[in-house]
């Protein structure tokens, strides 16, 4: 039977419906079942171009993207915000439509990257690139089920401005505006939606348009919220859906994708990061607790004290601005190998009675 759930955003007594469908979610998936995680913390030391098509069948290279290697590199300050809206088409792959009719899933994606101009100007569309200081890394981002990329604007946005070209995706049959409704059984192909993503925008960046010059194909993260996360998690080590390029990995609330069972995260994965909020009743914190102590090191858990499941990610504070700074500092240290980052991560993820950091370096 599919499974639904209604926006964030909607009226309380819907989301306590969806709530509950998500736990039923989860037990069938064997995702609950961990308590919380203890209070801890350990501060460590230490282009709109041509579609490209992608084989259903998944290579894994474990450990492959662990072992590039990665130049120490000049940050600029922050940069102003460009936004560009690619209609990437993939035609390997279709949707069936309400009438029966199929059509190949087409992800409509909203790219960010670093801009000239004042570190204020955000989302100016078509802005010219500060490519003397790239090429920048490459973030990935997957949207939670019945919203659409726009909800996480603000956090999207402060990675952009921290030097990252970032793609949201609008995933064909999860978004508000699917044909006949968001239909979240269309979760397990999501997964190669991403990979598909990451493919087709190296095609852009390799050639003359728009994103030509803009993307350090060897640095590239994945991310995601809620169902995006679960997504995000499947590309980053589940070897049905591993993609080797993948360096890092940032998990906002999400869980193993359910129904598909239990994976080994592999030896050599990507660094993760993980956050969850305490009071989060979509992806209760058992969720996060089941896939963190499954990972390999390096792993990191950000836990966002009595947070719920969406509002530290798009608009509540201070824990959103918790989540930029750490989530910036996780990418900083894996991605850009930069001097003192794990350090402002446990810095910035320890606020008294709002958030605590569990390092495992």
């Amino acid at each position: 039977m599919t499974a639904r759930r209604d926006a964030v955003e909607r009226p309380v007594d819907r989301a306590r419906n969806r709530s509950a469908v998500r736990r039923r979610r989860l037990i069938a998936g064997g995702l609950l079942g961990a308590a919380a995680i203890a209070v801890a913390l350990t501060v460590v030391l230490a282009s709109g171009g041509t579609p490209a098509h992608l084989s259903n069948h998944v290579t894994t290279k474990a450990g492959a993207a662990a072992a590039r290697p990665v130049p120490n590199r000049r940050r600029a300050s922050s940069f102003a915000v460009g936004l560009r809206t690619l209609r990437l088409i993939d035609t390997s792959r279709t949707i069936t439509l309400p009438d029966g009719a199929t059509e190949p899933r087409t992800l409509i994606t909203y790219v960010r990257y670093p801009a000239l101009g004042s570190t204020g100007r955000t989302d100016v569309l078509g802005a010219p690139a500060a490519r003397a200081d790239g090429p920048f890394p490459l973030i990935v981002f997957g949207h939670g089920f019945d919203v659409t990329p726009d909800l996480y604007r603000r956090l999207l946005q402060s990675w952009a401005r921290a030097g990252y070209v970032v793609a949201a995706p609008v995933f064909p049959l999860e978004s508000p505006d699917a044909p006949g409704g968001p239909d979240e059984s269309d979760l397990s192909n999501q997964p190669l939606d991403m990979r598909f993503v990451i493919t087709q925008l190296l095609h852009d960046a390799a050639g003359a348009g728009p994103l030509s010059g803009l993307i350090d194909s060897a640095h590239i993260a994945v991310a995601g919220q809620s169902d995006g996360g679960d997504t995000a998690l499947a590309v980053a080590y589940d070897p049905r859906f591993r993609d080797a390029r993948v360096g890092a990995a940032a998990i906002l609330s999400g869980a193993e994708i359910p129904g598909l069972g239990p994976f080994t995260f592999p030896p050599g994965g990507p660094p993760l990061l993980a956050t969850q909020g305490t009071a989060d009743t979509i992806n209760p914190p058992g969720a996060t607790t089941e896939f963190f102590d499954a990972a390999r090191r390096p792993k990191y858990l950000l836990r966002l004290l009595g947070a719920e499941h969406l509002p530290p990610y798009s608009t509540q504070q201070p824990q959103l601005e918790i989540v930029e700074r750490v989530s910036i500092a996780f990418f900083d240290a894996y991605l850009k190998h930069g001097s003192g980052d794990l350090r402002r991560l446990a810095l910035a993820g320890s606020v008294p009675d709002v958030a605590t950091v569990l390092a495992e370096p």
